[in-house]
């Protein structure tokens, strides 16, 4: 069978085979996690331009958009994607370089206001989602990264899946919709290598391409079939050699969305566990950021080719900057959603802290990339003692896990400025218990 035909399979399966109390309580944490990265990237650009650019497909159709606004399917899906990948504070499957909730939630909450679907069906469709993107992204591996955007590229397999889904496919036609998605999958790297609003269409896109790829199977369009293994297929003009028989085994035996990383920082998660080694060294040393003479960051290649920025200048940049986030977490204790503000970005102590702050990439740290994201941080200071740091893991990672009240804390430090607390705490009860609802449309706003 070809790889498309495996994966559907399982996708198919998924749409009535028993699922554990754990897969579906950690579908939970994701969707909910999804929710806080939705409204409070919804109020930002580029998802207020994108209402503005798509009108037209606005104040009507079943789908809804974060904030209650009525939408056709494809254009909820596309702006919902945008939104949730807009502050930088939606999850990541590590192995596969990926963020799944972004594009995959997207497409499913689309789709399921349509055909008013129940909490589980939702819930099914997003762990049919998660898992099937999770081991393409795990295939494709580190040479991928090289030059895509995993949730651009990888996206779009999450959010076919997951529509597939919801519409009840079954394996061949499921199989046709992966295939077909697999030629929409776009995404470039160097789209947040600069400021720049790409980044977070990229998982937009890959929702809006993902759903339509599945509406399209639905209605009897095929694709190619050995589209990812094929000698001119995904596989080899985008990675090389993937492993897809490595990927492949435990289908159906191990569940990724079990394994997700839910973000502790409102940045790029590279920057995470700089960070968090930056933070241990100031509380159990009791630093004071202005006796630091000197910040040495060793850490993995591609952290720093992401997020090497020393002079970020907007909100966007700033996200992708270790020199930045780091200096601002030792400066104000934490990197959440004001670290970014005009104030945060101009103040002249911030920048003199930076300038003391340099990177270098350590090689068995970047040789353990992308299953480990470590980071080793020494801290020089002014009377001359030094400590040092190897920051193994990052807090929010399988390893190191946010509880469920830290996810809900999580949310409502997102959620609540913008509906306001009594609106916060309602919805963020519902999703707790959105497997017992028999119409997701109970979650509106």
């Amino acid at each position: 069978m070809y790889v498309c035909e495996r994966l559907s399979g399982f996708g198919a399966s998924m749409q009535t085979c028993a699922l554990s109390p754990e897969v579906i309580h950690h579908a939970k944490r994701a969707v909910l996690d999804w929710y806080g990265a939705l409204i409070s990237g919804a109020v930002c650009e580029p998802p207020i331009l994108l209402e503005q650019a798509l009108a037209e497909d606005l104040d009507r159709g079943a789908a809804r958009l974060a904030l209650g606004r009525a939408a056709t399917v494809r254009a909820a899906a596309l702006i919902n994607g945008t939104a949730a990948h807009t502050t930088e504070v939606d999850d990541i499957y590590r192995k596969a370089i990926y963020h799944p909730g972004a594009p995959t939630i997207a497409a499913a909450l689309a789709l399921a206001h349509a055909q008013r679907s129940s909490g589980e069906a939702m819930l099914r469709a997003v762990v049919a989602g998660y898992e099937i993107s999770t081991r393409i992204g795990t295939a494709l591996g580190r040479n991928h990264y090289r030059y895509w955007h995993n949730t651009g590229t990888v996206g779009t397999f999450g959010a076919t899946a997951a529509a597939a889904s919801l519409l009840g496919l079954q394996q061949r036609p499921f199989a046709y919709a992966l295939a077909t998605c697999a030629t929409f999958a776009a995404g470039l790297q160097q789209a947040f290598r600069m400021d720049s609003m790409s980044k977070p269409l990229h998982a937009g896109r890959a929702a809006e391409s993902g759903l339509l790829a599945a509406q399209l199977a639905a209605r009897g369009v095929t694709g190619s079939l050995d589209i990812l293994e094929g000698a001119a297929g995904l596989g080899k003009a985008m990675s090389g050699s993937p492993d897809w028989a490595a990927v492949l085994k435990d289908v159906g035996l191990t569940y990724n969305i079990e394994s997700m990383t839910f973000k502790n920082h409102a940045c790029c998660g590279h920057t995470f566990a700089a960070i968090d080694g930056a933070l241990h060294l100031q509380h159990s040393q009791s630093v004071h950021w202005e006796d630091i003479e000197d910040i040495h960051i060793e850490t993995y290649r591609p952290a720093l080719d992401v997020a090497g920025n020393f002079n970020p200048t907007t909100a966007a940049e700033a996200r992708f900057s270790i020199p930045f986030v780091v200096a601002t977490a030792l400066r104000y204790g934490s990197v959440r959603l004001p670290a970014f503000t005009p104030e945060r970005l101009h103040d002249p102590e911030l920048r003199r802290l930076i300038e003391r702050i340099r990177l270098s990439v350590h090689p068995e740290l970047d040789a353990s990339f992308p299953d480990q994201r470590a980071a080793l941080v020494r801290l020089t200071m002014r009377n001359g003692a030094m400590w040092e740091w190897l920051q193994r893991t990052r807090r929010g990672d399988p390893d190191a896990p946010l509880s469920d009240e830290e996810l809900s804390n999580k949310f409502e430090e997102l959620v609540g400025p913008v509906l306001g607390v009594a609106r916060c705490q309602k919805l963020r009860e519902r999703l707790w218990l959105m497997d017992g609802l028999s119409d997701v449309s109970a979650l509106n706003i």
